[in-house]
């Protein structure tokens, strides 16, 4: 069944159609006409609506014998409606590429119900940024092998709308505290020390907004983690229009259990902020804490993430780059050569200073 994905095409001349962060419209690779994503929404709302349909029939069907959706493996298989070509994609594929016609392929059954999010964020920046990006990071790595930026090239490089969670919630704090507070004073020939003991207490609340997990087992948690923040100033409605020319993905990880994420991070959080007003003691030493997240309300949003991929001396190393503000991350080789001539150059001269203090005391 052809029509469980959906091609974007252009009406013009057919060409494929991507959404560009630089414009904020859907471009052709060809003729270079561009349409906003209400123009495209409009013009497409039939077959999207039609694609659902067909995704709910074949989901009915039994899968044995039926050549037009196959699973297995994890694997569904689609029909690609420009060329005819079979794709096969992960089971949370939800927009993809045909690897023979290069048409952008979205599946809008991947959207219904709870599926379909809230909110994206599309993509500022392009491919070409990125590889500026990663050009970049490797710039003043002291460390870094002046082989890797010589031979390392990019071995795959895409951009994906990564699912996320975004939470809001309020975290109640309440802490005692055991303080101290020293003074001294000359008093004939001594020095006398007065030390002061106080019960302290910090009670309150902290609202939170937009604590972001991603909701991706595909993607490294402490990558994204990294790249952070994003500016939810750039939230729009949820659309598949924003999503020609990219990957994306739908969650495979539930709210309930990101949601444990979110709240460690904000009890974390309010702790910090709770400790920063006992300022002004000698020791303030927490006794009793009382933190918890009673309420957490999720939101679903696909959020823009490049990744990218390189090979050096046979090992793989991967990067990701926040797509909306070019803030990148990734693994690094460590040149041992360097890292010896680095040690020996601090730890020589610190030898001769503390020789040289020995010396003379």
């Amino acid at each position: 069944m052809s029509i469980q994905i959906t091609n974007y095409q252009c009406p013009a001349c057919t060409g494929p159609l991507h959404f560009a962060g630089e414009s904020g419209k859907l471009e052709c690779e060809y003729c270079g006409c561009r349409y906003s994503v209400q123009e495209i929404e409009a013009l497409y709302a039939d077959k999207e609506a039609a694609a659902v349909a067909a995704a709910q029939a074949a989901a009915q069907k039994p899968a044995e014998g039926d050549d037009d959706w196959h699973e297995a493996e994890g694997l569904k298989a689609y029909t690609c409606p420009s060329c005819g070509a079979r794709l096969f994609c992960d089971e949370t594929t939800a927009a993809t590429s045909c690897p023979y016609c290069g048409n952008p392929t979205v599946v809008p059954g991947q959207f219904q119900g709870l599926l379909r999010p809230d909110y994206v964020i599309p993509f500022k920046l392009d491919k070409n940024a990125a590889i500026d990006a990663l050009k970049n990071y490797y710039k003043g790595k002291r460390l870094l092998p002046r082989a890797f930026t010589e031979q390392n090239h990019i071995e795959e490089i895409k951009g994906v709308y990564v699912p996320f969670w975004l939470f809001d919630g309020r975290v109640d704090a309440d802490i005692h505290y055991k303080a101290t507070r020293e003074s001294s004073h000359v008093s004939g020939k001594y020095r006398v020390t007065v030390t002061d003991h106080f019960s302290v207490r910090r009670a309150g609340t902290l609202d939170f907004s937009r604590i972001p997990a991603d909701a991706s087992t595909k993607m490294p948690d402490a990558f994204m983690d990294s790249i952070e923040p994003f500016d939810y100033k750039d939230l729009k409605p949820f659309s598949t229009a924003y999503l020609p020319g990219y990957l994306a993905d739908i969650y495979d990880v539930p709210a309930k259990e990101a949601s444990q994420r979110a709240i460690r991070r904000a009890c974390s959080t309010a702790v910090t902020q709770m400790n920063a007003t006992t300022a002004g003691y000698t020791s303030c030493t927490p006794v009793n804490q009382s933190v918890r997240m009673p309420e957490i309300q999720p939101r679903y949003a696909l959020l823009p993430v490049w990744m990218l991929s390189t090979r050096w001396n046979g090992k793989s190393y991967l990067f990701a780059m926040n797509g909306q503000t070019g803030k990148l991350i990734g693994d690094l080789p460590v040149s041992m050569g360097r890292w010896w001539a680095w040690f020996f150059g601090i730890a020589g001269p610190l030898a001769a200073v503390i020789g040289a203090l020995a010396y003379f005391l």
